[in-house]
Parts: C-alpha cells; sequence; structure tokens
C-alpha cells in the first residue's frame, strides 16, 4: 500500500497536470499563509492535553476524559469532509484502525463541521473511529491549532472551490483548524505529535503507529 504523501503528492502532482493555473494559485496561497502562520502555539511534547467534550454525528457528547479512561487516544484535528487531503487521510487512519486499537488506543477524529446535514451523510462519518463537531474550532484553539483565515483565503475557498465554509460550519467558516496530530498517553500527556501549516502534509499512520508502541 502506498505512503500517506505518496497518495498526497500523486494528488497534488495530478492536479498540476490537470489545472496548472489553479494549482500554482494554490501554491501561492500555502506560501502566503506560512508568512503569518506557524504552529508554534500548538502542545508541546510533555503537555497536558485540555479536556473536551464534543458531539459526534448523532449528536451525543464525547469527553476526553471517557476516552482516555480506555487507554491513550489519537487525537487528529481535520478541516472538513469538503477537504480532498483531509479525506485521504482518514482514509489511511482507517486502514490502520486495527493496530491502533490492539495497541489499546482511540482514535478520534475533530473538525469544525456541524454534526447535521453533510457531517451525518459523509464518508467520515461512516469510519469507524470517533468523530466529533468543534463549531467555531474552540477545542482546536485549546490545542493551538486554530487560526483564522485571511480573507484571500477565504476568496479562494469561495470563489475556486466554491466553498462557503460559514454555511458548511454553521458558523465561523474563517476560523478553522491547522491540520495537526496528538498522541495522548492513558494520563492525557502528550507524547508525540505532528503539525504542518502545509495542509497537504499530514501525519503518517505508520509513524502513529510507532508512537502508541513506545506509550505500550
Amino acid at each position: 500500500m502506498k505512503t500517506l504523501k505518496e497518495q498526497t503528492d500523486a494528488k497534488i502532482e495530478a492536479g498540476r497536470q490537470a489545472k496548472p493555473d489553479f494549482m500554482k494559485g494554490v501554491d501561492k496561497v500555502i506560501e502566503e499563509a506560512k508568512a503569518f502562520l506557524t504552529g508554534k502555539d500548538a502542545l508541546q511534547i510533555g503537555d497536558k492535553a485540555p479536556e473536551f467534550e464534543l458531539p459526534n454525528p448523532k449528536k451525543q457528547k464525547i469527553s476526553l476524559t471517557t476516552l482516555l479512561s480506555q487507554g491513550p487516544v489519537v487525537v487528529t484535528f481535520y478541516r472538513g469532509d469538503w477537504c480532498p487531503y483531509c479525506n485521504l487521510q482518514l482514509r489511511a487512519l482507517q486502514s490502520k484502525l486495527e493496530e491502533i486499537r490492539t495497541l489499546g488506543a482511540t482514535l478520534v477524529a475533530i473538525s469544525p463541521q456541524v454534526p447535521d446535514g453533510s457531517m451525518t451523510e459523509s464518508e467520515i462519518s461512516n469510519m469507524e473511529f470517533t468523530v466529533l463537531s468543534d463549531q467555531d474550532a474552540k477545542v482546536a484553539s485549546l490545542y493551538g491549532v486554530s487560526w483564522e483565515v485571511p480573507a484571500f483565503l477565504m476568496d479562494h475557498m469561495k470563489v475556486d472551490r466554491g466553498l462557503d465554509l460559514d454555511k458548511i460550519n454553521n458558523g465561523k467558516g474563517s476560523i478553522l483548524p491547522i491540520p495537526a496530530t496528538f498522541v495522548l498517553n492513558n494520563e492525557g500527556i502528550v507524547t508525540w505529535s505532528y503539525v504542518n501549516v502545509d495542509y497537504r502534509t499530514r501525519a503518517e499512520p505508520s509513524d502513529i503507529i510507532e508512537a502508541l508502541k513506545a506509550i505500550s
């Protein structure tokens, strides 16, 4: 099976072949975002992860305390089911879910999408791990991985991609998480993390597995 990086690289290259001008625009947007977005405020190794209680697609509240009572927790923040790179990442994690569970861990994926409409109908909501809604990216902010998308990038999403994030997220569409993954031990301490402001680059599931093995 291809690594997640190989899959995302292939998607980027296919985009360059099909829509070269559009992809040049995407590259420019990401570089402009990097000028003021660093991810330096994200939780660090050894930090205690903030508690949260968020709804799943059935609007049932799930807390971090409950998840930790079952063992280590992998928390991954993603932008939404409208993001093709998020879908690639979560499919890759789904393929490793049995290994994650064998190591006694729970996987939870968090996005700003509200627990109704597209979220309940999406491919992501039908995956076998826990999917939670973090409206206005408030929990992402506690973890240091939220940011307010600048106007030029919001325009890109609305004009070039036809995305109305205010409607999708039923709130502040301009507040999104930096795609990030944290591995927490039983006490909720961050033992491993991956944060990258380039939303096309994500944590490899194999690296997450190794981080969980280090805990056990």
